[in-house]
């Protein structure tokens, strides 16, 4: 099929530091497609857009009219660990998946069709903490055995490299973020499974469940960190009232107490996670986002 993949996605891809690599998966990402659509059985109805930033994905249907959803990203993005996530959670709190005979041949994931244009994100603000409260409750289970995914440790071990080389204009905070990973990670704690990007937008509604979660970058560890990113959802939302400071903390207090999540240990993933994309928004020019994420971590 002749597409362009959605500029996000082309955006999103030219910010990592493997560029060369992901600009030669988007070259080859029409004949991708049609591969993977041929090996499913399945025929293409149109490219999802605006799409997400790290994906393709391509709403099709069977031969007998059932609709589906083809998803395709590049191997940095680990779609083997999303495919073992998918099927551990079984669909409980998340979407299904239709067909893993052929991942490993091509990294693709057939997916049951949900509901791209309504998230979360369509709600009040109350009504969408509490249903993301709810989806996560159901995703936060054991690993399985002999599981393939990296530890909350490992991850952000890896993202204080951002950190270190944080400009001036953040040091400050980059120094506050490690320094809180530091005493965070010191001691072993929960190992649950985790979505890893957890926010309202990845919740769409679906048929056979209200609200449904796409998209995880799993990873094992403490509920606390995947509740983080929740926290600053609808950023620039918050920044625009006047609650202010006080309304950030009231908000991580909030949500820790729905979900029996220690305050200081959310307060502080927190800060980590925002000053962390705060860092890579930098690096990658986008300056608004990265002044409304570090003055967000600034008042908690």
């Amino acid at each position: 099929m002749a597409f362009e993949p959605p500029q996000r996605l082309v955006r999103a891809l030219g910010e990592l530091p493997e560029t060369a690599r992901e600009t030669q998966w988007l070259g080859q990402l029409p004949e991708l497609a049609e591969k993977a659509l041929e090996r499913r059985g399945v025929e293409a109805q149109r490219v999802s857009a605006p799409g997400g930033r790290s994906s393709l994905v391509l709403l099709v249907r069977y031969a007998d009219g059932t609709p589906a959803a083809l998803k395709l990203a590049p191997p940095g993005a680990r779609p083997d660990r999303e495919l073992a996530a998918l099927a551990h959670w079984g669909g409980f709190g998340s979407v299904r998946v239709l067909d893993s005979r052929h991942h490993a041949d091509d990294g693709a994931l057939l997916l049951e069709r949900l509901h791209p244009e309504v998230s979360l994100r369509s709600l009040p603000e109350a009504k969408a903490l509490l249903e993301a409260c709810g989806t996560l409750r159901r995703l936060w289970v054991e690993p399985p055995a002999g599981h393939v995914f990296e530890t909350v440790a490992e991850r952000t071990a890896a993202q204080c490299e951002v950190l270190r080389s944080a400009p001036p204009e953040a040091r400050a905070l980059a120094d506050t973020a490690m320094a809180l990973r530091e005493e965070l990670t010191a001691l072993p704690g929960e190992q649950l499974l985790l979505h890893g990007n957890f926010r309202q937008g990845k919740v769409l509604a679906g048929e056979r469940a209200p609200w449904l979660t796409v998209g995880p970058d799993p990873l094992v560890g403490e509920r606390a960190y995947d509740l983080a990113r929740l926290v600053r959802d609808r950023l620039e939302d918050q920044v625009a009232t006047s609650a202010g400071a006080a309304g950030a903390r009231r908000r991580v207090n909030k949500l820790a107490d729905s979900l029996e999540v220690d305050r200081d240990r959310l307060r502080g993933w927190t800060v980590f996670r925002a000053v962390e994309s705060g860092s890579r928004a930098l690096a990658a020019g986008r300056r608004r986002d990265a002044e409304l994420l570090l003055e967000f971590a600034a008042w908690l």
